[in-house]
């Protein structure tokens, strides 16, 4: 896997680190495996108390964890900081309200002179999380905070390109005061997935990634009969309606798209613009593009990030000059990118018509295709003309109407005056090929558990 930190502005590479052995995937395996016999019983005051540390010790050293970030994937300072704090909410979140999601649940029954009945929820073992570099700490909050609350405990295949940043959230919880094993960060090579998901004391596979490595990892969970969560690509629709707010909402379109470098699978990369409104919108979003600054991410002045690293914003171009090959028109916004850095320059796609296989694609970088729509349900059927379905928003000043016309969008979430609301209290994922399953909230926390049934009945009852 080739575990390394490159500085994606300098080109630099920092440090490398080994793939982990077999022998050191096994005994990880086991240290986690003994440690869920004991933590499954810890309360979930306890549970919470390491959490609400873990908390506090990324608010107290927010600097030195956000430095990290940027120096790994090459995020902004700022959004870097934003991070921090989200994971840290995530925390907080389940702190507050994990016994509550997992208390048990009373069912009705027919007769209950005869029987009663209840559900209660208790954690299924190991859990292998695998997760992307683009948010290296909150990837990894919104699956260990849940399922550590739950009573489970995780193993860790981060992304080759952010290995501090995993090896850093490992001591942060054994800091917090987890236990040994509770959260083991691996530096796993490709082929240590499928041992570790057919060893029989793990229990599941949560994984955040491309579409390629999910149906992978998913058939091998499949094969070894074990539950597995999918978070994968997306395509989100950003529709604007002829009552928008156009000045507003080119803003909110500029941010949407362009956050954390454009690499975020909820961005805004299908900008749907209902015919009357099309030039009006075009012309304030270009403008919005192009006061974009990019340069060094520790910079505040810079307002757009080099990708993660010069692979990934080589491939955001071969895209581009495939749009174009087949059709598309592309205009190059905005001052010059710096020759330093792995940069993409900001492209507006316009003309790109469904025989285009741009059109059906995941652009991971300052990429953005505009799609002329002939009104509302125009727009809906456009959003809805995608093989992902992760979130997608509506801008409209009728708000009533955004809302109607988002149960029509077939995807996992969908924002009315907001490109997207990640957020610690809201659940994430999507449909076809975005994946399956839920993180944070209720949803999240009961991916993985035993939904156990237990009833007492009278002994003197007829079958």
């Amino acid at each position: 896997m080739a575990y390394a930190t490159t500085n994606p502005w300098t080109g630099e590479v920092i440090k490398t680190f080994p793939d982990a052995t077999d022998a050191e995937v096994t005994g990880a395996i086991a240290r986690a495996h003994n440690t869920f016999t004991t933590w499954r019983n810890v309360s979930f005051s306890q549970r919470g108390e390491i959490l609400q540390n873990a908390a506090n010790l990324l608010r107290e050293q927010k600097d030195e964890f956000a430095r990290l970030l940027t120096l790994e994937m090459g995020k902004l300072y700022s959004e870097a900081l934003a991070e921090v704090e989200l994971s840290a909410q995530i925390f907080e979140y389940y702190v507050k309200n994990a016994e509550k999601l997992l208390a048990p649940e009373i069912l009705p029954v027919a007769n209950p002179q005869e029987a009663t009945a209840k559900i209660v929820h208790e954690p299924l073992g190991v859990l292998l999380a695998i997760e992307p570099w683009n948010f290296p700490y909150y990837q990894i909050a919104r699956i260990i905070a849940p399922q550590l609350s739950a009573g489970n405990t995780i193993l860790l295949k981060h992304a080759s390109n952010v290995p501090q940043s995993a090896a850093r959230f490992e001591k942060l919880m054994h800091d917090a005061g987890l236990p040994d094993g509770g959260f083991i960060n691996l530096y796993a090579a490709r082929h240590h997935i499928e041992q570790i998901l057919n060893d029989p004391r793990v229990q599941g596979v949560a994984l955040t990634g491309s579409e390629g490595a999910g149906a992978t990892v998913a058939a091998q969970a499949a094969k070894a009969l074990k539950k597995s969560t999918l978070e994968l690509g997306g395509a989100d629709a950003f529709i604007v309606l002829a009552d928008a707010d156009l000045d507003k909402t080119a803003k909110w379109a500029v941010f949407g798209r362009h956050w954390n470098g454009g690499q975020v699978c909820v961005s805004s990369k299908r900008m749907i613009i209902v015919d009357d409104v099309y030039d009006a919108f075009l012309e304030r979003y270009t403008a919005g593009v192009a006061a974009l600054k990019a340069g060094d991410p520790l910079d505040p002045a810079t307002t757009l990030a080099p990708l993660s690293s010069q692979q990934a914003a080589d491939e955001v171009k071969e895209k581009i000059q495939l749009a174009i090959s087949h059709g598309a028109q592309a205009l190059e916004v905005g001052p010059k990118v710096p020759g330093q850095g792995a940069f993409v320059q900001p492209t507006i796609l316009t003309e790109v018509t469904p025989d285009n296989p741009a059109y059906y694609m995941e652009f991971f970088g300052p990429v953005s295709m505009i799609l002329r729509a002939k009104d509302d349900d125009d727009a809906v059927r456009i959003a809805n003309d995608s093989p992902f379905g992760l979130g997608g928003s509506i801008f409209t000043r009728d708000t009533a109407r955004g809302a109607e016309l988002a149960t029509k969008v077939s995807t996992g979430m969908v924002y009315i005056n907001h490109p997207t609301r990640v957020k610690a209290d809201l659940p994430f994922g999507g449909v076809r090929r975005s994946g399956y399953g839920r993180e944070l909230t209720g949803l999240g926390i009961k991916e993985f558990v035993n939904h156990k049934l237990i009833s007492v009945v009278d002994i003197d009852t007829e079958f």
